[in-house]
């Protein structure tokens, strides 16, 4: 399940973040750095996501 959330993080890293912490505090960053830039929203993503 990881593997795909991953997946889905590379096309749009707050997908991907949300399906892994649903609305919190991770997901509302994300997006912030995702309007940034697409490779700091897309590290953060992943972090989240190996993490957990």
């Amino acid at each position: 399940m990881d593997l795909l959330r991953i997946v889905i993080s590379i096309l749009v890293p707050p997908l991907g973040v949300f399906l892994q912490v649903g609305f919190g505090g991770a997901f509302w960053l994300n997006i912030v750095l995702t309007l940034l830039g697409y490779v700091p929203g897309l590290v953060h993503a992943i972090w989240i996501i190996a993490r957990r």
